[in-house]
């Protein structure tokens, strides 16, 4: 179900795949996590054919009233870091990108570690 912003002139709609490359871009960005985990076929496929998919492993979830979202993240991390402290630096980035990027309210941003890099 797509995001919608209502303005006095009209309405802007933002299909989750806008969002979650929003998310995902903000993601990679901080210290610690080094990639982000495919959760679907099609982003599986695209990464073995080469192409970077920045909405991969994010999950966006549009609550009742459109203005609200849940992310999930699923994402692998660097050995040898703190996992709390990567894991607060990117909930806050991407939290505060999407906000600002879109205007939508973030309620969660939820990381799941599932792999670590050696």
């Amino acid at each position: 179900m797509p995001a919608k912003i209502l303005y006095d002139l009209g309405t802007v709609t933002l299909p989750e795949d806008v969002i979650a490359t929003i998310a995902g871009t903000a993601a990679v960005e901080n210290y610690g996590i080094v990639a982000m985990n495919s959760k679907k076929a099609s982003d599986a496929l695209l990464q073995l054919v080469g192409s970077e998919n920045m909405k991969r492993g994010v999950k966006v979830t549009v609550l009742e009233d459109e203005n609200t979202l849940d992310i999930d993240l699923f994402v692998t991390v660097m050995y040898g870091v703190s996992l709390t402290a990567v894991a607060q630096n990117a909930v806050s980035n991407v939290k505060y990108r999407v906000e600002d990027y879109t205007g939508l309210h973030v309620r969660n941003v939820n990381i799941f570690v599932e792999s670590i890099k050696v």
